[in-house]
């Protein structure tokens, strides 16, 4: 029986009747958890036989309030909190709340920082997507493959450790540049898994890339068409595997990313084995990328040395009465932007982030509305699974890769 999406229901009613047989909908509930989410999430899902009819995805499970708690802290204090919605592309985040107030505040990055910067949220962006292709193969029954993936992971997290004492929840970026230069270690650090990660890459393909049961599993499996992933404010890799080349980093540059060269990968099949094909092509991107940013790095401050931003360096505590007052003027109460408003759209792993935040003048933001993609990938949920096998949810939800602190902040 074919049944348009309009005409299923809510409930379990009557969709017809043939004889004494009569044919119901029958609601199950899935959750309220599941691995594939990375986060705690509920779908209630209404199936004609073993084809979704209706799926609704049931948030709030991991509810801080962290918008709101943005308002009660000064803006430096904001990247205690950025980092821990989307905790595994943190360093996404936290370029993306700066970069916001930044542009509040006019301030002047220095070079070497936005180097910093590139470098490390790009290699973050290779750990997401390597937990992405992990967790995901790992969904569908295939164990291998993740325990490769993680192989190469702990590598870069041993790199965020050096830089800044943590492997998650990092922090590390403020406005106007870094908490502190990176060690004398990093740059042969990320050079040794620069030239290490493009023969892991060849492993993967190897595996799983070019494996008939996986490209059976998830060819033609929750297609979401161009038109559809646009209605729905699909974006990032997401967006691309439906044929759409949007990509913040060329589309509207920040960060000095218009001084790098790199493709941006795009498919128009719209299917499952499409979007894990974008994560596992933009991680060479990303390489690339790095490796362009170390070739450009050069020695040099990594703050802003406008007093009204960053303290002054500790030497100077010791002699200068006027450091110290700065000193306690930050720490104490913060700085005052101008009021007005700011956005910087960003391009995380999952889309589209940005925060916007509004100032009033005073040393906390008056409003701060962060705009997180993983929201509006569980909300396309909805298009790839109904119509499609209950089988094929849990690859859905895996390759739309929502992160539900994220949804939820």
């Amino acid at each position: 029986m074919t049944v348009r999406h309009s005409a299923y229901q809510a409930t379990a009613i009557s969709e017809g009747r043939s004889g004494e047989f009569e044919t119901k909908l029958m609601r199950i509930n899935v959750g309220p958890q599941h691995p594939s989410t990375h986060g705690v999430l509920r779908l209630v899902v209404d199936l004609d036989g073993e084809r979704i009819a209706r799926i609704t995805p049931v948030i709030g499970y991991l509810h801080t309030g962290f918008e709101k708690t943005f308002e009660h802290r000064t803006y430096q204090q904001g990247v205690t909190y950025s980092n821990r919605m989307d905790y595994v592309h943190s360093f996404g985040h936290d370029l993306a709340y700066v970069l916001s107030v930044e542009d509040l505040m006019g301030a002047r990055v220095p070079e070497r920082a936005q180097r910093v910067r590139v470098i490390l949220t790009e290699l973050n962006r290779i750990a997401s997507h390597l937990l992405f292709l992990g967790t995901g193969i790992l969904d569908m029954g295939a164990l291998t493959l993740f325990f490769y993936t993680m192989r190469e992971r702990e590598q870069i997290l041993d790199i965020f450790e050096s830089v800044c004492g943590v492997r998650m929840n990092f922090g590390y970026f403020r406005v106007g540049g870094l908490a502190q230069d990176v060690p004398d270690t990093f740059e042969a650090d990320v050079r040794a898994f620069v030239a290490a990660f493009p023969k892991m890459l060849d492993q993967y393909a190897r595996l799983f890339m070019k494996n008939d049961i996986y490209v059976n599993r998830t060819k033609g499996v929750g297609v979401i068409p161009r038109e559809r992933a646009l209605e729905y404010g699909l974006t990032g890799p997401s967006l691309r595997a439906s044929g759409v080349p949007l990509d913040f980093r060329k589309a509207q540059p920040y960060s000095g990313y218009e001084d790098y060269d790199f493709e941006v990968p795009t498919s128009d099949r719209g299917d499952a084995n499409a979007r894990f094909e974008m994560r596992f092509l933009e991680m060479s991107q990303s390489l690339r990328i790095v490796e362009q940013a170390l070739d450009r790095l050069e020695s040099g401050p990594v703050r802003d040395p406008d007093r009204r931003i960053s303290l002054p360096p500790r030497s100077e505590l010791e002699t200068s009465m006027e450091a110290v007052i700065f000193h306690f003027k930050l720490v104490t109460e913060g700085f005052h932007p101008p009021r007005g408003a700011a956005y910087v759209a960003t391009e995380s792993a999952r889309g589209e982030l940005g925060y916007y935040i509004v100032s009033d003048g005073g040393s906390m933001p008056y409003r701060v509305k962060v705009r997180v993609p993983s929201l509006v990938n569980l909300q396309s949920l909805e298009a790839a699974c109904v119509g499609g096998l209950f089988a094929d949810m849990v690859v859905n939800i895996a390759t739309l890769d929502p992160v539900m602190g994220d949804v939820d902040k």
